[in-house]
């Protein structure tokens, strides 16, 4: 099944055509999309927005670059959110959680103590209830690791992967799978395409982080990004068989079932 693991479709930028975006998905094949949350305001319109159509999922976490305005009250309504949501078959998991040392105002010595402190309650919060977490990394990967290594049998999802192979293999080794979507498609992203191209296939999983990250196909040079779409997973994978030199249906098949082992409540 081709699966989008990644996919912000509650975001304004859908608001205008969202039943035609999901509709247009359906058409290239995309089977499943998991919408992770961001924040605690949008906990509420990722679920009911799951529920809506064939397909849908969704994760309950708050996002590196939400924790500047977060409070620590939204860490015990998760907890309670989390639990309530193991009944629904809709829900996935723990996300969009983990670090970000990129922006500059996040890389602030008071904010990255408070992105840790959100990032390692979201890990204990799921592990406690067994549940995979779907993590944002970016220039963060040593650090989540490090955290991620003090909870045993943490596993997950890896979004937007852009480290080392030698990060990408202690990610694996982990258990977890590493998510690549637009950027591999650029010519210039030579490193995520090494990775794309030489990573075991059995750790791959695919993704837009739509309305964000739009693919090369999408991209005019000087004009703004444009808005990305859960549909474009179908030509990410294209281009992901055409680096490894796979038949697009044997891509389709292996991250399909690689985003279900890392998502276990995709399956039921």
């Amino acid at each position: 099944m081709l699966i989008d693991t990644h996919c912000h479709l509650d975001a304004v930028e859908f608001s205008a055509d969202r039943d035609a975006v999901i509709k247009r998905a359906g058409r290239e094949g995309v089977g499943a999309i998991v919408i992770p949350a961001v924040d605690r305001a949008n906990f509420d319109a990722v679920e009911a927005l799951a529920q809506r159509f064939t397909g849908g999922y969704y994760a309950l976490g708050i996002h590196p670059i939400a924790v500047p305005d977060a409070q620590e009250e939204d860490l015990e309504i998760l907890g309670q959110r989390l639990e309530a949501a193991l009944a629904d078959e809709r829900f996935v998991g723990v996300g969009e959680i983990g670090l970000d040392f990129f922006l500059p105002a996040l890389k602030q010595p008071a904010m990255r103590e408070k992105q840790e402190l959100f990032f390692e309650t979201q890990l204990e919060l799921a592990q406690g209830l067994g549940l995979p977490v779907i993590m944002h990394v970016r220039r963060s990967q040593d650090d989540i690791l490090k955290h991620v290594r003090r909870l045993p049998g943490m596993a997950g999802i890896a979004h937007a992967f852009n480290g080392s192979f030698q990060q990408a293999g202690q990610f694996i080794d982990l258990g977890f799978a590493l998510g690549f979507g637009g950027a591999m498609t650029f010519e210039r992203a030579l490193q995520i395409r090494r990775l794309a191209s030489r990573l075991p296939l059995d750790a791959l999983v695919l993704e837009t982080d739509a309305p964000d990250i739009p693919p090369a196909w999408l991209s005019r040079p000087g004009e703004a990004p444009p808005r990305n779409e859960p549909a474009q997973v179908a030509r990410i994978g294209h281009e992901l068989a055409r680096l490894r030199g796979l038949a697009y249906e044997a891509v389709v098949e292996a991250t399909g079932n690689n985003a279900r082992r890392a998502l276990p409540r995709l399956s039921a």
